[in-house]
């Protein structure tokens, strides 16, 4: 793989913000949007089979995200290394960090392909005791992870297009693997046009026919339109100082990203103590926000690159501009599901072919966690800007004190000392905490990085 066109001037250090932004970011969010209603098509239809198979594709969601974690950790560091050398005209440092970044996700696609083949079953067990529960997930979860490399390269690919600004091709890749999945689901779990009833095995396999798929195509296009990098042949190295300059990023971001993981898994074992169908709900929850964390995601995704390009040159207004911009928007979109869910909980669960256990659980839950979109779309844009201007540790920091420090213990008091009823006001609580320390950050950050330029 050679690319051999020499490199232009990049449009991140001369467009209009306001419309590089929007160029940027848009085709971002509307493919995380099409990966959003993957998400939850692939619950409604595993639903279909009966709850406990939908509880089985939610216990699943930690080791999937932390495999996500691990692949979109790596690439932070490669987006925000490889956009600063673009942006400082350094296109050998360049050709490094994509190559180096490329196989440091592939290292890493390899333990989780060993955890599936021998560890799905007892993660479950670890779980619950449920023998249908541990059946289905351990069909669902081996799949997934043994044909990760398709999930790991294909966001790999994305990253390198983002980071020489060519998110349209993103959006393809993304669209493309996520509108497979949902055509795929029905036909591989039901059995439809001959072929055989997978059940929650053939959801796994629509995903990671998908994933693959994208792969491939993310390649395709790397190679022939993504010019200002060189991938393949003699680049195709991995270079110990690009590898330590990624993970300065990358480390704290991977981190980050699995202590969502762990809370998730944390969650799940405070809800077991109630009933399965709460952490059913919960797992419901998660496939539904995605419609707005997703595109918020993706307007991030378009704002790095933009912040991590100006940085290297040097340019303090343009940097400023793209803040802004970015948490106006991203507040605005988090306001939409604040409304959503506060007025239409009921229908949303009802796609989920909710029994009357799940209603009365999910309506309150809806409503309770989703108070705390008040305060999320600026904590999750201050995130990426920390990481776009290589203080990653921030963006842990943050995440550490939300997720651990206050979400689980404050979950496990109130759920011993309230109930369940109230175990969903911790999420409101911790999103206050997020917001507290992601301003006193962001000010520091600016003036030790911003200020000075």
């Amino acid at each position: 793989m050679n690319n051999t066109s020499a490199p232009t001037e990049n449009k991140m250090g001369y467009m209009p913000v306001g419309k590089l932004l929007i160029g940027m970011a848009l085709p971002m969010m509307l493919s995380m949007l099409v990966q959003a209603l993957y998400n939850v098509v692939d619950s409604i239809f595993v639903a279909r089979i009966n709850e406990n198979a939908l509880t089985a594709v939610s216990l699943a969601f930690p080791i999937q995200n932390l495999m996500i974690a691990f692949a979109s950790g790596t690439g932070v560091g490669l987006n925000a290394l490889l956009s600063r050398s673009l942006g400082e005209k350094n296109f050998d440092r360049a050709d490094k960090a994509a190559n180096t970044g490329l196989l440091l996700n592939l290292i890493t696609c390899v333990a989780f392909m060993v955890f599936g083949l021998f560890c799905s079953r007892l993660y479950y067990s670890i779980q619950t005791r449920n023998a249908e529960i541990i059946a289905y997930g351990q069909q669902y979860l081996s799949i997934v992870c043994i044909f990760s490399f398709g999930l790991f390269n294909q966001i790999t690919m994305e990253r390198l297009m983002q980071s020489t600004g060519k998110t349209f091709y993103t959006m393809l890749t993304q669209g493309t693997g996520a509108i497979i999945n949902i055509i795929l689901d029905p036909v591989l779990i039901f059995g439809y046009f001959g072929l055989p009833k997978m059940g929650a095995a053939g959801a796994a396999a629509a995903t990671v026919i998908g994933q693959i798929i994208a792969m491939l195509l993310g390649i395709y296009f790397n190679v022939t339109r993504n010019h200002e990098i060189h991938l393949g042949g003699r680049h195709l190295k991995l270079h110990g100082p690009t590898a330590g300059a990624i993970y300065q990023v990358g480390i704290p971001s991977i981190i980050m990203m699995s202590i969502g993981s762990v809370m998730t898994f944390g969650m799940n074992k405070i809800l077991l103590m109630f009933s399965s169908t709460a952490a059913a709900v919960f797992g419901v929850y998660f496939k539904l926000q995605s419609f707005f964390f997703m595109p918020v995601f993706g307007l991030n995704n378009g704002m790095v690159p933009i912040v991590a390009f100006n940085l290297g040159a040097r340019n303090k207004q343009r940097i400023l501009k793209t803040i802004r911009l970015s948490i106006i928007a991203a507040v605005c979109m988090m306001l939409i599901g604040l409304l959503t869910f506060q007025l239409i909980p009921d229908l949303l669960l009802k796609l989920f072919n909710a029994s009357d256990e799940m209603m009365e659980i999910g309506c309150a839950a809806l409503r309770i966690i989703s108070w705390s979109y008040i305060f999320a779309g600026f904590c999750i844009v201050s995130g990426s800007v920390f990481q776009a201007l290589g203080n990653g540790i921030y963006s842990l920091i943050v995440s550490v004190c939300r997720q651990l420090v206050v979400i689980l213990p404050v979950s496990y008091f109130l759920a011993v000392r309230f109930g369940l009823t109230v175990v969903w006001w911790a999420f409101p609580i911790a999103e206050l905490v997020s917001l507290s320390l992601s301003a006193i950050l962001l000010i520091k950050i600016y003036r030790e990085k911003i200020a000075v330029l």
